[in-house]
């Protein structure tokens, strides 16, 4: 995928640092998220990328600069930040397993914002079909789907979504690719992903995290299509599913 023009960044995050019982997680993490586009956030297991979705959220105790079209968020409560415009896809999915389809999404709704339930449901069909079903007996990917279109029901500036193939069937995998290429036509996104072939089909930037810093940033097309630096920055296990090895001496994302 081609690189965007260069634009003002929507997310402007500069010397982040974030220490947790007594670890220095991120040491002075800086990254620009473009107005438009996707930014992949990349790197091993263990490194800082899922710290670095959290301390932008305010989830974590960090101390730096963060400001979302100009204006300093670093302060702003997690609640204040979302309603800013930012919404937030965890890794873990986090729907209510015990309420219904319809349930969580009516959670979602922000005041003052008409919810945008036509393009969710064009975007995951199947919530409109299983809106009276509980979350909880939903499959895996039908999960990724409702947190995706939790996020999407509201008009935001920009989309955060941590891991969203994490455990799905290649093909679900691939559906989920569909999607976050087609809400990238409509909200900018930061994607924190381990599967290069989706990060090629879907992202115009790369950063990359090691050892709680930024250690590259640029196009991901010259990233993936250059082997050695691919591997150098993060050490691409072999097979077809491109996956990022973990160096078993290290312990995965908090």
């Amino acid at each position: 995928m081609s690189a965007l023009p260069a634009q003002p960044p929507l997310l402007r995050v500069c010397g982040l640092h974030v220490r947790i019982e007594g670890s220095h997680i991120l040491q002075g993490v800086d990254l620009t998220v473009p107005a438009s586009g996707v930014t992949a956030l990349l790197g091993r297991n263990g490194v800082g990328k899922t710290t670095t979705v959290k301390a932008i959220l305010g989830l974590v105790p960090r101390t730096g600069e963060i400001r979302l079209d100009g204006r300093d968020i670093t302060a702003s409560p997690t609640h204040e930040i979302i309603r800013s415009g930012i919404g937030y896809v965890p890794e873990d999915r986090g729907v209510f397993k015990a309420l219904t389809v319809a349930e969580n999404l009516r959670l979602a709704h922000r005041r003052g914002v008409e919810p945008r339930y036509g393009f969710v449901h064009e975007l995951f069909p199947e919530l409109k079909q299983r809106a009276t079903q509980a979350a909880g007996t939903l499959s895996g990917g039908q999960q990724q789907m409702l947190a995706t279109g939790r996020a999407l029901l509201n008009d935001n500036r920009l989309l955060v979504v941590d891991e969203p193939t994490q455990g799905l069937a290649p093909r679900v995998v691939t559906e989920v690719a569909e999607a976050m290429a087609r809400a990238a036509q409509e909200v900018p996104v930061l994607l924190v992903e381990q599967n290069l072939a989706l990060v090629r089909r879907v992202a115009h930037r790369a950063v990359v995290v090691d050892a709680g810093r930024v250690v590259h940033t640029g196009p991901a097309a010259d990233l993936l299509d250059d082997p050695g630096r691919t591997r150098e920055l993060l050490g691409v296990a072999k097979g077809p599913a491109q996956r990022f090895a973990a160096p078993a001496t290290q312990r995965e994302d908090r």
